[in-house]
């Protein structure tokens, strides 16, 4: 492909935030989207048209899917001014699903003001934040790792890092080392910055670290059909009170109830990944949840993991603020990912899934805010009165 061509590729695609590296081997070495698989064309299956448009977000996934981005352009992340080796090790992070740890954080921090903190400590947050992608970040590069020893990669895999030779396994472990390195420095940071007790920082912490190694790394629950649970745990409920913990300096139950929407969402992104490597996870011996219930099953669980969030969205608007109505507003985006979906076009649905989960966080956190402001759009009188008591993390009905 031409420069002039990938120059022209990036203007369609500006929504999407992935970039595929390219080796010294000409299109040999050429690398999609780290959403993408094999020839960056996703699987369609018979009855499914060659080329589908059904949403802008659907169109633009399929238009990336087959202009192939090269190494030297990066329309999500600017990339390109950096030097072509620390490009390397930058996508070999996968930032495109650092949204999945953004959004938990921004909604820890908004449940802490909830809680009655008059005002953030933003050094605070900078902290909780950088420890979090550093812990993300090691945790996809030790997937990177462990998926090409254990012979998940191949020359037709989304992540061919180590495949093509754009990083040596050795440069992958180095790079694991650093980050997981630098996410305890940050901890320990907030081990002074932090009311929260130090057993209970060092609880949250090495839950999070130690779960994202184990995903793939040591028995690697990935294989054996029990990394869905674990990153339903970690993006989501673990992220969020990590994030409302240090905030606050305590621990409580309550702020779950707002981390499970980000958790199914994440969860949906990740079932969408697995559902589109199904087959070659299959052939290299693996077990995921796609796996076992087969293409239509996956396609019904991705919908419920993608749909059931807006359900409870309805259910808060009505019942506590009509401000936490606010996310029901990606609900359009979320039937064009079922579409694309339905449509055969699985190579974006993660990084889009990933995105979306971003877009309701930050129209939570919104909603959130807005109800402290509007309390005359409150919801919580009269005989239907919920109370939630904070500190007990308790839910009672009168």
């Amino acid at each position: 492909m031409s420069s002039t061509q990938q120059s022209g590729s990036m203007n369609d695609v500006s929504l999407l935030v992935a970039e595929g590296p390219s080796g010294h081997n000409g299109s040999q070495n050429r690398q999609g989207t780290s959403f993408s698989r094999g020839s960056l064309e996703p699987d369609v299956g018979p009855d499914v048209p060659e080329r589908v448009h059904d949403g802008p977000e659907c169109t633009r996934a399929s238009d990336l899917a087959s202009r192939r981005p090269l190494v030297g352009s990066s329309p999500g992340f600017g990339l390109s001014p950096l030097p072509s080796r620390l490009r390397r090790y930058a996508l070999a992070l996968r930032p495109w699903s650092f949204s999945a740890s953004i959004g938990p954080v921004a909604l820890g921090s908004t449940l802490a003001v909830q809680d009655g903190k008059l005002q953030l400590d933003l050094a605070i947050c900078g902290a909780t934040l950088l420890t979090v992608l550093a812990v993300h970040g090691a945790g996809n590069v030790v997937n990177t790792y462990y998926d090409y020893i254990r012979g998940y990669d191949n020359k037709k895999s989304d992540d061919r890092t180590l495949v093509d030779e754009l990083l040596q396994p050795a440069d992958i472990i180095r790079l694991g080392a650093v980050l997981y390195s630098f996410g305890c420095l940050t901890a320990l940071l907030l081990a002074f910055l932090s009311p929260l007790p130090l057993e209970h920082l060092a609880l949250l912490y090495f839950g999070g670290l130690s779960g994202s190694f184990l995903y793939t790394g040591g028995p690697g629950l990935k294989y054996v059909a029990l990394g869905d649970l674990l990153i339903l745990l970690l993006f989501g409920p673990l992220a969020v009170l990590f994030s409302f913990s240090v905030q606050t300096g305590h621990l409580t139950t309550w702020p779950l109830l707002y981390a499970a929407p980000l958790a199914l969402h994440t969860q949906a992104a990740l079932h969408a990944n697995n559902a589109r490597d199904a087959e070659s996870d299959k052939k290299a011996g693996g077990l995921t949840v796609a796996i076992l219930l087969g293409k239509t099953g996956s396609y019904f669980l991705y919908c419920f993991l993608l749909f059931s969030p807006y359900l409870g969205f309805a259910w808060a608007a009505g019942s506590v603020a009509g401000t936490l109505a606010l996310p029901l507003a990606t609900l359009p985006l979320a039937f064009r990912l079922e579409r694309c979906w339905r449509s055969g076009r699985l190579s974006a649905l993660p990084a889009a899934t990933v995105r979306l989960s971003l877009g309701v966080a930050a129209l939570l956190c919104t909603g959130l805010m807005l109800r402290q402001r509007l309390p005359e759009l409150d919801c919580m009188s009269g005989s239907e009165k919920v109370i939630f008591s904070i500190h007990e993390g308790m839910v009672m009905y009168r």
